[in-house]
Formats: C-alpha cells, structure tokens, sequence
C-alpha cells in the first residue's frame, strides 16, 4: 500500500495516511494545475469511489490537511481497500491524468 499507512489508532479504529508531496506522481499534479497536498488527495478519493468502488460509499471519513491525507473508521477492510486504489495512483502517471480528466468532464472540484 505504499506510500500510503493504515494504521490502527486505537482497537477497531483505524486511519489511512498518505503524506502529501511524496508520491511519483507530484510533478503531473502541478502540471495539471493542482497543488499535491492532502485536499487533492481527498478529492481524488471521493472520485475513485464514486465511480470504481461505490460500496466504498459512507464507509469512513475524511481529514484531510494540507500535508497529509487521512481517511478514518472503523472499517478497516474499506479503508485498505481505498489504500489499494489510492496506491496505484499513487505511482502512475498516467492513471493520475486519467483520473483528474474524468473528474473535471464531471464538473468535479478539486479543493487544493
């Protein structure tokens, strides 16, 4: 799941953590115009929810700052499912591209 950490808080309470400014794919994000930081993160997130794992849907929350990306709960089968996602993302450049075209046609705001 790297870059990203799922880590368990306190038992049965866990958070998916992903440090802002880390990943391969920063340059391409501020090529596209965004800021690499923990809203686009979360914004990315809900896009790959919505429309590749929808029963992902209101199973954690989000929150986010600007250096770190975190999704929290209880659900900590959810949570690495998102990691497993968000990890590939996280590495390809292309996938990124992807993802930020399709949540734009979408009218999908990033709020980085």
């Amino acid at each position: 799941m790297t870059p990203l950490k799922l880590i368990e808080l306190d038992p049965g309470k866990y958070s998916l953590l992903l440090n802002a400014g880390t990943t391969a794919v920063d340059g391409v994000i501020e090529e596209l115009g965004h800021e690499s930081n923990g809203y686009f993160w979360e914004g990315i997130a809900q896009v790959l929810v919505a429309t590749e794992a929808p029963e992902l849907e209101g199973r954690f929350s989000y929150d986010p700052e600007a250096g770190m990306f975190c999704a929290y709960g209880n659900d900590r089968e959810a949570l690495e499912a998102l990691g497993t996602r968000m990890s590939a993302v996280a590495g390809d450049t292309d996938r990124i591209r992807q993802l930020v075209a399709t949540a734009e046609a979408n009218g999908f705001e990033f709020d980085d």
